[in-house]
C-alpha cells in the first residue's frame, strides 16, 4: 500500500528554525524529524512513499537521496517527490490538508493508500494497523485528556465514524483525530466537491465527513503514541522521547 506524506508547508510556528527549511527537516538528535517518520513507515512494511512538498523542494530532494542511502539495505524502497505548488498553484491560491491528497490522484489510481502529516510521529505498530485492504476508509483516533483542543471523533455504533466535532466548547468525548488515515479512491470524489473552510483552506476532514455520511469511514484506535512536531518546544520533547528509547525505529536495527 502506498503512503502519502503531507510535507509542503514551511512551519511558521517554528519561528526562525524554519526560515530556510521546512519544519520537517529540523534536526532532532542529529537527524531531520522526517527521517524518524520514514524510519517507522519502512519498519511497518511500507516501501512506496510519496512526499508531497512545496517549500524548499531542493532541500527535500537532498533529504530523499540521503535517506535512501541510509536505508540501502531496503532495496525495494521507493520515495518519490511531488510538488504541490506546481500542481495547484501557490499557497495563496489553494491550500489545506486536502491538497496533498488531491495532488496524488494520478499516482494512486484505484488503489487504497495511507495518508499522514510529515510533522506527526506514530509507532511502527500503529502505522502497520492501518494497512487494511477493504472498501472502507479509516481514521485513527487517540484518547486524549484535552480533547477540546482537537477534532473529536463521534462514533456511529462500535466501529463507524458519525462525525467530527472540531474543538468542541462542551465535552462530547475524548477520542480525537490523530491525523493518520487509510483512504480508498472514493476520497478523491469527495475532495472535488468540498468548499473552503471558514479559515480559507480545503480540509481533509470535510471530505472525511462526506464519506462518513455514506457510512464509509471506520475508526481505528491507536495504542502507542502520537507526537506532534509543530513548535520549538516540541524539539526537546521528541529528543527526550528518542533518547529514552521509546521510539522503536528501523534505525536501531541498522546500527
Amino acid at each position: 500500500m502506498k503512503v502519502v506524506i503531507a510535507a509542503a508547508g514551511q512551519g511558521t510556528r517554528m519561528l526562525d528554525l524554519s526560515m530556510n527549511k521546512s519544519k520537517h527537516l529540523i534536526e532532532v538528535e542529529k537527524r531531520p524529524f522526517l527521517a524518524y517518520v520514514l524510519d517507522n513507515l519502512v519498519a511497518a512494511g511500507y516501501n512506496d512513499i510519496i512526499l508531497v512538498v512545496g517549500f524548499k523542494e531542493e532541500l527535500m530532494e537532498e533529504f530523499r537521496k540521503e535517506f535512501l542511502k541510509y536505508v540501502k539495505s531496503s532495496g525495494e524502497l521507493k520515495i518519490r517527490i511531488i510538488n504541490q505548488h506546481k500542481i495547484l498553484g501557490p499557497k495563496e491560491k489553494e491550500y489545506g490538508t486536502a491538497c496533498p491528497v488531491k495532488c496524488v490522484k494520478n499516482e494512486i489510481g484505484k488503489e487504497n493508500f495511507i495518508y499522514l502529516y510529515g510533522d506527526n510521529l506514530f509507532s511502527v505498530n500503529d502505522l502497520r494497523s492501518l494497512n487494511i485492504e477493504d472498501n472502507f476508509c479509516y481514521i485513527a483516533g487517540l484518547k486524549h485528556q484535552n480533547s477540546e483542543k482537537y477534532g473529536v471523533l463521534i462514533r456511529d455504533g462500535e466501529d463507524f465514524l458519525d462525525k467530527i466535532i472540531e474543538k468542541p466548547k462542551e465535552f462530547v468525548g475524548n477520542l480525537i483525530n490523530a491525523g493518520l488515515y487509510k483512504f480508498t479512491p472514493e476520497v478523491f470524489e469527495k475532495i472535488n466537491i468540498i468548499q473552503k473552510s471558514p479559515r480559507g483552506e480545503y480540509e481533509i476532514t470535510d471530505a472525511i465527513s462526506l464519506l462518513a455520511k455514506d457510512r464509509k469511514v471506520k475508526i481505528r484506535e491507536i495504542n502507542d503514541y502520537w507526537l506532534d512536531f509543530g513548535n520549538p518546544e516540541d524539539i526537546k520533547k521528541v529528543s527526550d522521547f528518542i533518547k529514552n528509547g521509546r521510539n522503536k525505529t528501523i534505525a536501531e536495527s541498522l546500527k
